[in-house]
């Protein structure tokens, strides 16, 4: 059988979203990290959509071809109120089953905590409860993991680097996260993406407002002040067995207070998803089996 995925756009937050969509019945939101896009889940949305699903991956606030906004924001409330609106606009008031991998699970932590009437079921994958990253943060070898965060607080020398000799530093972080995986296909794809207009500036903008106050949206302190709240969403958290978030992941456990677990995949690293993905896709199927079907 061949899966067709299809462009779609609807607006969601006062955002113009784009995004790849595949498949009928219960939705399945996906969501990408950096740097990469929505087609990052090229392996796993035709087999999702065959299983049932609706499938859709969204490119991300910022991430052309949806908008760029002129003087927006991108801190972790503003990307939680983005979920939690794409999946209304895509699904009413139906909840989602909700996948995300790097900045995908980063912000997706914050929407199960702040939103959890709008996903059945999640999993997220390489990247530790934010509440997790200050301890982290003792460790040498997560500071080493964690360097590009604090590059990118610079001003204007990241815009700089970041598309010299063909966005080598791309080549680089998904090397450095994933030795031995050749992605050279896709990793063009990103590299095409980063390079239209305000793209470089608006990606980066997500790891400056983590750590940068006066670039989170007033408007959504009430919203922010929740996101680290326990999380009672059933949900499956995955890391590569080689993949140094290994250690800070495998102790959030307390962080849910519903069904939780956490598993470590062998034989890969940061983008698992892409490295074995059959793996990862039938991790995810087994997943959401398990959800109880809407009365």
């Amino acid at each position: 059988m061949h899966t067709e995925i299809h462009h779609g756009n609807i607006r969601a937050n006062g955002v113009d979203f784009a995004f790849l969509e595949a498949g009928v019945g219960p939705l399945v939101l996906l969501l990408h990290g950096y740097p990469d896009n929505a087609w990052t889940w090229e392996h796993q949305i035709p087999p999702l959509a065959e299983a049932g699903y609706r499938v859709v991956a969204p490119f991300l606030r910022g991430y052309p071809p949806t908008e760029i906004v002129a003087d927006g924001y991108h801190d972790r409330a503003t990307l939680a109120l983005d979920v939690a609106c794409l999946i209304e606009a895509l699904n009413g008031s139906e909840p989602c089953h909700l996948v995300g991998q790097d900045w995908g699970a980063a912000l997706s932590y914050g929407v199960l905590a702040t939103f959890p009437e709008r996903v059945r079921r999640a999993v997220l994958m390489a990247i530790p409860h934010p509440a997790m990253i200050a301890g982290s943060l003792t460790s040498p070898a997560q500071i080493h993991r964690a360097f590009h965060w604090w590059f990118f607080q610079l001003p204007s020398l990241p815009e700089q680097v970041l598309p010299a000799d063909d966005f080598a530093l791309v080549d680089y972080l998904w090397n450095d996260w994933s030795p031995g995986h050749a992605d050279a296909a896709h990793i063009a794809r990103i590299k095409v993406m980063l390079a239209k207009p305000g793209a470089v500036s608006a990606t980066l903008d997500y790891y400056r407002a983590a750590f940068n106050p006066a670039r989170q949206d007033p408007a959504l302190a009430a919203l922010r002040a929740r996101l680290d709240d326990p999380i009672t969403v059933p949900t499956l958290a995955l890391c590569g067995a080689d993949d140094v978030r290994v250690e800070p992941m495998s102790a959030q456990s307390d962080r849910f207070t519903g069904p939780y677990r956490f598993d470590v995949v062998p034989g890969c690293a940061h983008f698992l998803h892409r490295e074995r993905p059959d793996e990862i896709t039938g991790r995810i199927l087994d997943w959401l089996k398990d959800a109880v079907p809407p009365v």
